[in-house]
């Protein structure tokens, strides 16, 4: 299948950064990633253009490689063809996990990944000052997030109230936030998510909707996600993934119009539906 956006032809090179006149920067390009696992391909040629400043979201039926593609991203698993570069032309097909991580690239699982046993606060200080150890933010006195910096942060995940409270305390969606707000003190460029709102309420989905669209303002955004109607509500830009492959890209309003997507989901859900029945 063929993207759906049309190659822009014209293009010019800024300080060796390829841009396309008219459109925002590329802060990311994977190009032509293939993943195996044994004998199974789980991404399939898959080819990828992230944009500066965009809230993009990938999308697809479960065991279609959008997951994968992440780890790819982060280096947490390496492809057997293929390519990811930064923007400024940098190739970081090969380096590891927390190289790209210093490379302004921050992930988030699905399952909050924090100290649950230390506060609010302790988190983001460890989150300051990764070289000190759990001991130490337990132990260390130090006033890092009563700085104006911290303080708006907390304010715009909505843990302003939360600052001493053990993290394991917090509510599903909380956690959330706080992991969210521990990535974006290390002032990424490129923001991975995978099902940042799975199990969350109506009212937190809709918080984590507003914050991933604030946050795209001065960053990028990508979004793994299953929840159609936050797709719906939020995504500038989607990309349809099926088989570890690009099925389809553009806007929520064109993928919806799509027939071939309309079809790939409609089938599994059929397809779903009748092993449920026992047909």
């Amino acid at each position: 299948m063929q993207p759906y956006a049309k190659k822009v032809d014209v293009s010019t090179r800024v300080r060796g950064e390829i841009r396309e006149i008219g459109r925002p920067q590329v802060v990311l390009s994977a190009e032509d990633i293939t993943v195996t696992f044994g004998g199974f391909v789980a991404v399939n040629g898959m080819s990828l253009a992230l944009r500066k400043n965009e809230l993009h979201f990938l999308i697809g039926p479960n065991g279609a490689g959008k997951t994968t593609m992440l780890d790819v991203i982060c280096g947490k698993t390496n492809p057997i063809a293929g390519r990811v570069m930064l923007g400024d032309g940098l190739d970081i097909t090969r380096k590891r996990e927390f190289e790209i991580a210093g490379l302004g690239v921050g992930r988030k699982f699905q399952a909050p990944s924090i100290f649950p046993n230390l506060s609010v606060k302790e988190n983001l200080e460890l989150t300051v000052d990764p070289d000190r150890s759990v001991i130490r933010a337990l132990r260390v006195k130090r006033d890092r997030c009563t700085t104006f910096e911290m303080k708006k942060l907390l304010e715009r995940i909505g843990l302003s109230n939360r600052l001493h409270m053990r993290a394991g305390s917090l509510s599903h969606g909380e956690k959330q936030w706080l992991e969210i707000g521990m990535l974006l003190l290390q002032k990424p460029r490129l923001l991975l998510l995978d099902e940042p709102v799975a199990g969350m309420t109506d009212e937190e989905t809709i918080k984590t909707g507003e914050l991933l669209r604030d946050i795209a303002a001065e960053c990028s955004v990508v979004v793994v996600e299953h929840d159609m109607e936050f797709v719906r509500s939020y995504a500038a830009k989607v990309t349809v993934m099926h088989e570890g492959k690009l099925l389809k890209e553009g806007s929520m309003a064109e993928i919806q119009r799509d027939p071939v997507v309309a079809e790939v989901y409609l089938g599994k859900r059929r397809e779903a539906n009748a092993q449920a029945s026992g047909h």
